[in-house]
């Protein structure tokens, strides 16, 4: 249809909203609580927009365009009333700028000069002083600096369909909290950090380790070690200025050498070992009648999530640890054997997309090198150590490049340190939704057939829909597989599992959309294109790998050969696989 924006007739859709016709003609209008695919509740008023015959300003993000329609955005009732919303929203919001982890990353600082407001002129509305809320391991929620745009509330509810947090209060009082005021810490959140990801001011943000992770550095005392996630190297880059997507392995090793680190190592080759475990644990349950379908456990919220919601389905989960805590387990005693350093003195600190990975790393259960070296160094429960000590976000990562005054895009590429750098193009891919799910069809297929499939790329499970299911051809034996990504789609998926109509073998989950690629420690923004960009370069790494299959790589088979004997053997039992404890 036809309609006219600031006296410009554009072509737009029958049942766009006003404001996706202004973007597709080119014509920006401010938001401030929409955001695509998460939230459009209208509540900010900063998208208004004059419409002619309409007595009041229309919010764009919402109101539907119609033919012939006479549409202002400029007109200066309109940009008025745009300026008076946010002077409003300023009155209640700390004036700290300067000290908030979303400084220059802001979406109301940047609106704010956008819309030319240069003083405070409205007092403080609110009588009321809200406290953080730092009770969760993995993320700090600041009431003072929310705005009630209801992102987090959206993102929570229809994307993860957790509902951990919700509006309370009225009016004046109108805030966002959990249930009972109880604290993040306390309910039953997942700890995927999309809220924080969605938040467009610093209310929700990941909880900082980078205080501790430089404090280990300093200490002559200790070999501090880094692990990187898949999905960072695809990650890190945007946040250091760089395109999205940009491919930057070889420059992020170089900036983690340059911060101190002892090694630097891949949490792709743990990806490999999960792998080779995975798949083993896979064909084991096909062959001896066990609880099937089986399900990836390498999600941290994921398994949250099930352990709240989905208790009685704990079975289904491969007790396999995330490669995050195989690779700290296995750095803690192999590499600490095959070097000779006391396990004591070494301190594994992890890159990793994800909030969540907080949190896991000090789950009570993820202690399986202490439990190694218990008996034999005569330790006592007082020098109890995790297999991880820190996780970082990708967020956290960039805030200690810029903080240490290293020129990232001036960085040499240099190469992982060995033996627990070495990885395959399916640990790579572990950083895409469908991921997982490939490279253990790869070695699954071969572990199964005894020879290699036609072909590698099992192009059926990539992609971005929220459920892909393909049938896997075993040298006649059919398995059904599914992936999903999002816990509003795994939880599709386990009701079918709950009903009794699930026709799959193997079912692959990410708690976040996109997989990894999209975990709530990624650069802010991250939306779909984005999330695009940065699989391609995760399959791009994987095609350019010379050898693409986890039960190939060599440093996975000296490990074996060295250390673990076996897969699914005595040494693996105790220090890769863990067990799930039901929430309710």
């Amino acid at each position: 249809m036809e309609v006219r924006i600031n006296n410009q007739t554009v072509q737009a859709a029958e049942g766009s909203t006003i404001l996706q016709a202004c973007r597709m003609a080119g014509i920006h209008v401010p938001t401030l609580c929409y955001l695509k695919d998460v939230s459009q509740n209208a509540s900010c008023g900063v998208c208004v927009v004059e419409v002619k015959g309409a007595r009041s300003l229309l919010r764009s993000c919402i109101t539907k365009v119609a033919e012939g329609m006479e549409i202002f955005t400029d007109s200066s009732r309109a940009m008025e009333a745009r300026k008076i919303n946010v002077e409003l929203l300023l009155a209640n919001h700390p004036q700290e700028c300067l000290i908030c982890d979303r400084n220059g990353n802001c979406e109301l600082q940047q609106l704010t000069f956008t819309l030319g407001i240069s003083s405070r002129r409205f007092d403080r509305t609110r009588k009321e002083r809200y406290v953080k809320d730092d009770s969760s391991l993995s993320l700090v929620r600041d009431p003072e600096k929310c705005i009630l745009c209801g992102r987090c509330v959206a993102v929570c509810s229809d994307m993860q369909q957790v509902k951990a947090i919700d509006f309370t209060g009225r009016g004046l009082k109108t805030r966002i909290s959990t249930f009972l005021d109880e604290g993040l810490g306390f309910v039953a959140c997942t700890n995927c950090g999309q809220c924080a990801l969605v938040c467009p001011t610093g209310a929700i943000t990941e909880k900082s380790a980078v205080g501790d992770v430089r404090k280990a550095l300093q200490d002559p005392g200790k070999v501090v070690l880094v692990q990187t996630a898949p999905a960072v190297r695809v990650g890190i880059g945007e946040a250091m200025g760089m395109p999205y997507g940009s491919l930057v392995t070889g420059q992020m090793v170089a900036g983690l050498r340059r911060l101190g680190f002892s090694k630097v190592f891949d949490t792709d080759f743990a990806a490999d070992l999960t792998i080779v475990e995975e798949g083993n644990e896979l064909l084991r349950r096909i062959n001896n009648g066990g609880i099937l379908p089986m399900i990836t456990s390498c999600s941290p919220g994921w398994i949250k999530f099930i352990e709240h919601f989905y208790p009685e389905q704990l079975g289904h989960l491969s007790t396999c640890k995330s490669p995050q805590q195989m690779f700290g387990a296995v750095a803690k005693t192999y590499y600490a054997e095959k070097t000779g350093i006391d396990p004591r003195k070494i301190v594994v600190v992890s890159v990793m997309p994800c909030t969540a990975k907080k949190y896991e790393a000090r789950r009570p259960e993820m202690v399986g090198a202490f439990q190694y070296w218990k008996n034999k160094m005569n330790l006592s429960e007082e020098e109890r150590f995790f297999d991880v000590d820190y996780a970082l976000t990708t967020r956290e990562l960039a805030r200690m490049f810029r903080e240490s005054g290293i020129e990232f895009t001036q960085l040499p590429e240099e190469e992982y340190d060995n033996p627990l750098g070495e990885s395959s193009g399916a640990g790579v891919i572990f950083g895409s939704t469908g991921g997982v799910m490939e490279a253990a069809l790869r070695t699954a297929y071969e572990l199964y057939t005894g020879k290699p499939p036609e072909d590698i790329d099992f192009y059926a499970v990539r992609g971005l829909d929220g459920i892909r299911e393909a049938d896997i051809n075993l040298n006649g034996t059919i398995i059904k597989v599914a992936v999903a990504h999002t816990l509003k789609n795994a939880a599709i998926l386990l009701d079918q599992i709950r009903d009794g109509t699930s026709p799959y073998t193997f079912i692959e989950v990410m708690t976040c959309p996109g997989g990894c690629l999209g975990g709530g420690g990624q650069p802010i923004p991250t939306n779909a294109e984005i999330r695009e960009k940065r699989a391609a370069s995760i399959y791009l790494e994987d095609k350019h790998k010379t050898n693409r299959k986890s039960h190939k790589n060599p440093e996975i088979l000296s490990l074996y050969e060295e250390f673990l004997m076996e897969p699914l053997g005595e040494k693996s039992h105790h220090l890769l696989h863990t067990y799930y404890v039901e929430r309710g």
